[in-house]
């Protein structure tokens, strides 16, 4: 029988295509009933259209539909992808703009800190909908894949109050793996590394060629690189101070932690303008207004490029498909998954979410035991676990009590502002995003009379202490011919 994959939130271009891809590149899954869903018709007209075009030009016996009743899209799913982006563009500009105005400079705000904390307030409820749509109409053992952002805080609600077997997958552990191999010298698939801590705070505790130990050489390769030695200065200085590589990026490890964007005028020596993701301030919310202003500017034009040829070599190393394959086809698959502790890392709480090394086979899921996080990483993870924690039960249960504490507890937004600024942000914040905050019906109200009477604390007027604008879709053509 052919299993079915639902995806959810699939007017994402990226991911949705890419997935379909993965999955079609293994003989056993090219007869997969893909379904996707989104509330968007217009992007998911246009996502299911490339998709066909992609699976016919690939000659692949698989179907998919596409409909934006999200029950009849989950009923009978084998697995389940989760994309969405709660609140879109508009909400997400405004977990950058609003803290701003009270000095928390962000570069991603999707993870942790003020717009980490409120995607959480604007997903989870969502999640708790899907966890219950797939209890009812999924398939028997469904399995949730959660590729949503803030990811430890959306997984962790599905686990414990979802009622759903859900694994939290990202991209980063592969990504600073990469960097590794390339800083030593080393092609990625001699290299072993044992990766774990919590989303986008996961430490490389272990890296071994041919048996040899070589973290302690980490930190001279780095240092001498010459693009690394300049992208990740933030990565490069926890390394030397931790003795440990991370795998995110600089841009988002820098707004996890209290020591490097809490002043404006240092901002710049620890970040470079190259690329987004080093850390430019707003850079993941300009990089992604870009691409859908591309997107949907040049649509007609993507369906005249080439369909991206389904094989082997073109498979990328998201670990989705890796997933489906060994769940089944009982191949054995090594990769990084975000799941509920239960002792993985002793030192860190047993019901959070960690980041970790498992397996996969016929038989599910397992996780070996990592042992114990060296102290300083599993200080810092820790930080944020309790933050993730007050963050997650404030978006179930709608507490704003709980929501103010969980920024008043986050690294860098108490490094930068006073407990009555952190109040006054979370009412600005609340009021703003209204419409996709259901869970706050009774309390947005009183915000916005707090916000009414109070003398205004957000009085920051900078744009950010290194922002650049959004490109038009003119530019970006432009951008493309000289390339």
């Amino acid at each position: 029988m052919p299993i079915k994959v639902a995806m959810i939130g699939a007017g994402s271009i990226g991911f949705t295509r890419k997935l379909v891809q993965d999955i079609l590149t293994v003989p056993e899954l090219e007869d997969t009933h893909f379904a996707f869903t989104d509330i968007n018709r217009r992007n998911l007209d246009m996502v299911a259209q490339l998709a066909r075009r992609d699976i016919a030009a690939n000659r692949k016996p698989a179907r998919l539909t596409a409909t934006i009743d999200r029950r009849r899209a989950l009923e009978g799913a084998d697995f389940v992808f989760c994309m969405i982006r709660a609140g879109g563009l508009e909400a997400f500009q405004s977990d950058i703009d609003i803290p701003l105005q009270f000095g928390v400079d962000q570069c991603v705000g999707d993870t942790l800190c003020a717009g980490g904390i409120m995607y959480a307030q604007r997903s989870i409820p969502l999640l708790l909908d899907f966890c219950k749509d797939i209890r009812e109409v999924g398939g028997r053992d469904c399995l949730f894949m959660n590729y949503s952002n803030p990811m430890a805080m959306n997984t962790w609600a599905c686990n414990k109050y979802g009622g759903v077997n859900t694994l939290g997958l990202c991209h980063g552990v592969q990504g600073g793996w990469g960097q590794i191999a390339e800083a030593l010298g080393i092609p990625m698939r001699e290299l072993d590394v044992v990766c774990a801590g919590i989303n986008h705070q996961t430490w490389f505790l272990s890296v071994k060629h041919r048996g040899v130990e070589l973290t302690g050489k980490l930190l001279a390769a780095f240092e001498k690189h010459p693009v690394f030695s300049h992208t990740e200065k933030v990565r490069i200085d926890m390394l030397r101070r931790f003795g440990y590589y991370s795998t995110e990026s600089n841009g988002h490890l820098s707004e996890y932690v209290p020591w490097y964007r809490k002043r404006p005028a240092e901002i710049k020596r620890w970040i470079k303008l190259g690329n987004w993701i080093d850390g430019e301030t707003g850079g993941y919310l300009r990089i992604c207004t870009e691409g859908r202003n591309w997107f949907e500017a040049d649509f007609a034009q993507w369906l005249e490029e080439p369909a991206p040829e389904y094989t082997p070599a073109n498979r990328s190393g998201e670990h989705g498909s890796y997933i489906i394959e060994s769940r089944v086809t009982g191949r054995l698959y090594r990769g990084f998954f975000n799941v509920v502790n239960r002792g993985i890392i002793p030192n860190l709480p047993a019901d959070c979410i960690v980041e970790a090394p498992g397996y996969v086979d016929g038989n599910g899921i397992n996780m070996p035991l990592v042992g114990e996080l060296p102290l300083a990483c599993a200080a810092t993870c820790n930080s944020s676990v309790q933050v993730q924690r007050m963050a997650m039960e404030a978006a179930v249960h709608g507490d704003l009590t709980l929501l103010k504490q969980a920024m008043l507890h986050d690294p860098l937004v108490g490094a930068v502002c006073n407990p009555p600024e952190i109040w006054q942000m979370a009412d600005a914040l609340l009021a703003a995003q209204a419409q996709w905050l259901p869970q706050y019906r009774r309390e947005i109200p009183k915000a916005r009379k707090r916000l009414a009477a109070e003398k205004p604390l957000g009085t920051n007027k900078s744009r950010g202490a290194a922002r650049l604008r959004v490109k038009s879709v003119a530019e970006l053509r432009r951008d493309a011919r000289k390339a």
